[in-house]
């Protein structure tokens, strides 16, 4: 939800901008690309630091995952965790996975059931859970982390770190 995004860093007036643009063009986006849109200096540097963050959940959470299995404090992971899923998540397609690991993965036919779709049927909410299950249950048999999940995979990381 790139507009309440936008609202929650007080630059909602640029959401027009924003919805003319990918996920991918937003992640790639430079302060120069900003400047030839007529964005103020203070709401670049802004934007661009945003986007910055944006690229650093999967690392947080893999920070905030160890942080959980050593026992600390869960308060600033869920706060954490609060403040991310209130960014703008793309959902996850294994579309490089071979053909094989893609008839495994329920999920894949489905991957924005990760992120709760209300357009989705109950079908898929099953899957949903299924998807859950997998990511949540390797991570808690033992102390490493589990099965590591492929790069880019947001919502997954997201929901095992919730799963801990």
């Amino acid at each position: 939800d790139v507009p309440a995004w936008l609202k929650s860093l007080r630059l909602h007036k640029y959401a027009a901008l924003f919805s003319q643009m990918t996920y991918e063009e937003m992640m790639a986006l430079t302060e120069c690309q900003l400047e030839a849109q007529n964005v103020t200096k203070g709401a670049r540097h802004k934007i661009v630091i945003s986007i910055q963050k944006l690229k650093e959940r999967q690392n947080l959470l893999k920070s905030l995952e160890r942080d959980i299995l050593e026992g600390g404090n869960l308060r600033v992971p869920l706060q954490e965790l609060h403040q991310m899923i209130l960014t703008p998540i793309k959902a996850y397609s294994s579309q490089n996975s071979s053909t094989e690991e893609h008839s495994r993965d329920v999920d894949s036919h489905h991957p924005s059931s990760l992120l709760g779709s209300d357009s989705q049927g109950s079908d898929c909410k099953d899957s949903a859970a299924g998807g859950m299950q997998q990511h949540h249950l390797p991570g808690c048999e033992g102390e490493s982390g589990g099965a590591p999940l492929p790069e880019g995979d947001l919502p997954g990381q997201f929901t095992r770190v919730m799963g801990k």
